[in-house]
């Protein structure tokens, strides 16, 4: 295709997209959020979610009788117990949309969750080290700049970057756009008499193909990335492109895209070349900062996650992310490295490079399948938050990807995962029960490494069987001592009638079965269980009593 052919079908001059709506004066909870960080602030409750908007910040003290407005951060000072819950009650009574209270190790802040709730206002854990008048500061200084520079979705180019297009184009009497290294659109000045390239260029967010050829071809973008140089490219009358001026954004010696200025119906100013250069300079502090933003976005999710996953976070908070409805359901996916080297071997930095990588692997594919999935990692275990499944076809679909992940995980040298697929849930509430059935089968997975992608379906029994174990190792008081007996009798004497008795009961008192696989004669097995119920006092004529003792024996060997 010629280059011409890129540029058919012109578009009218007036085609250009609006810049949107001027921001609001409060901020979003959200946008607060990212800005304190985590670990200093944990989100307690959120029942209207995070895009609350925050007008101003004020300090509550319980002697004080300031009314906190519609719309305030509530800082709650010197208040426990039922006078906390009081002012809590009453701040959302008046319109406060946050209240913000010291984190109690001890678990004293549920009873404020719940009031929180029930008063329909978010509530905020602030570490006890935090001053008031630190959080204070910091949270004031957001919703100020909110109000002076605008506010932005999380991971999406601020309004201050529009401002900063039209400025450039005052300043050059060109129209502007401003793009990332990959020649997407940011954002754009106004303006009439927008050629061909740049009509394409705004509409479609990045420049037609044909003409970025063209620019590597004349070298163009070689030198925007080489440093703090102005390019000029001639006008193309032929291909209905007019002049332009271009300078490309850096951080250090690392580019980050570029700006661009096409002449207008007037030449350009006398100080557009050096106007390009500041405005280059103030477009690279944008960029990093929208950089920034977008990973700190990504950090929350993640801390947002992870707080669902362990009961201490507010489903709300997650609500504008996950969709669960009558035609769409959730499920949690772990996924775990098996040998990771945590014993004798590899040292710990490689182990948690494979870690890294495995969690990496598994974020590409969980985007890829779906584009609102959610990643966190606790401990050495990955959680995926799969949501928005049509709930006709999501257990099979989860369970492909999940296989899909693990075979890639497995075909490279040094990663063996494996991974269990929770129950799909009805509301974010029970997203915790997932992820709890998850955990319990990647719990019995382990002891079959040969086993890499299971549901409770798969190991039901093992599952059973594993959670009574885990409850007689957890209270001594239900074992029976009479196992115990003929455990200590086998350790002091040297006998065997430990595992004779464990092959026994797994052969379902087949003596012959259980003989072979231990290797003696039969005579010799059933004298073996006559002498383990003479020692222990066991009755195994019983089928209660064998297994109760099949299951403390399982316990002993250390399953």
């Amino acid at each position: 295709m010629g280059v011409m052919a890129a540029f058919d079908d012109p578009l009218p001059a007036n085609a250009l997209p609006d810049n949107g709506p001027l921001a609001p004066s409060g901020v979003p909870l959200r946008r607060l959020l990212l800005a304190v960080g985590e670990p200093v602030v944990e989100v307690l409750a959120a029942p209207a979610g995070l895009d609350v908007s925050i007008r101003d910040v004020v300090i509550l003290d319980p002697e004080d009788e300031t009314v906190p407005y519609t719309g305030d951060l509530v800082l709650l000072i010197g208040a426990r117990g039922r006078a906390a819950a009081r002012l809590v009650r009453a701040a959302g009574r008046r319109g406060a949309a946050a209240i913000a209270v010291k984190a109690d190790e001890g678990g004293g802040t549920e009873p404020l969750r719940a009031t929180a709730l029930d008063a329909g206002v978010a509530l905020l854990a602030v570490r006890p080290e935090l001053r008031w008048e630190q959080l204070q500061s910091l949270c004031r200084g957001v919703v100020d700049d909110a109000r002076l520079g605008g506010s932005s979705d999380i991971g999406e180019v601020s309004g201050d970057l529009f401002s900063l297009a039209q400025t450039i184009a005052t300043l050059t009497g060109g129209l502007v756009s401003i793009e990332d290294s990959a020649s997407r659109v940011l954002a754009y000045s106004g303006g009439e008499e927008a050629d061909e390239l740049r009509r394409r260029s705004v509409l479609g967010r990045r420049g037609p193909e044909a003409y970025l050829a063209l620019l590597r071809d004349w070298g163009v973008f070689r030198r925007l990335r080489a440093g703090e140089e102005v390019v000029r490219v001639d006008e193309h009358p032929e291909l209905g492109i007019r002049r332009r001026l271009a300078v490309g954004i850096h951080a250090g010696t690392q580019p980050l895209g570029a700006i661009w200025v096409q002449e207008g119906a007037a030449p350009f100013t006398p100080q557009a070349e050096e106007a390009l250069l500041g405005a280059a300079r103030m477009a690279a502090l944008h960029l990093v900062r929208q950089r920034t933003e977008a990973t700190a976005g990504l950090r929350l999710r993640q801390d947002l996650l992870a707080g669902l996953l362990e009961g201490r976070g507010e489903p709300a908070a997650l609500a504008d992310s996950v969709r669960v409805d009558a035609e769409h359901t959730v499920v949690v996916v772990v996924f775990t490295l098996r040998d990771d080297g945590s014993g004798p071997g590899p040292d710990r930095s490689a182990v948690e490079l494979r870690h890294r990588r495995m969690a990496s692997l598994i974020g590409v594919h969980a985007a890829a399948y779906r584009r609102e999935a959610l990643v966190t990692t606790l401990g050495s275990r990955v959680y995926v938050l799969f949501p928005s499944l049509a709930r006709r076809t999501a257990e099979p679909s989860v369970l492909a990807l999940t296989r899909k992940v693990v075979a890639a995980a497995r075909a490279l040298p040094d990663l063996t995962v494996q991974a269990a697929v929770g129950s799909m849930v009805d509301s974010l509430a029970d997203v915790r029960a997932s992820r709890t059935e998850a955990d319990r089968v990647l719990d019995v997975m382990g002891r079959d490494p040969a086993m890499d992608v299971a549901t409770i379906s798969d190991v039901r029994s093992r599952v059973l069987v594993g959670e009574t174990l885990e409850r007689l190792r957890e209270d001594p008081r239900l074992r029976d001592p009479r196992v115990a007996r003929l455990v200590r009798h086998d350790t002091a004497h040297g006998s065997a009638l430990v595992p004779s008795l464990i092959a026994y009961l797994e052969a379902f008192g087949d003596v012959r079965a259980a003989a072979a696989g231990l290797h003696i004669h039969p005579n010799t097995l059933r004298y073996r269980m006559r002498r383990a119920g003479a020692v222990s006092g066991l009755d195994l004529s019983d089928p209660d009593e064998r297994l109760s003792a099949h299951l403390q024996l399982l316990l002993e060997q250390g399953r």
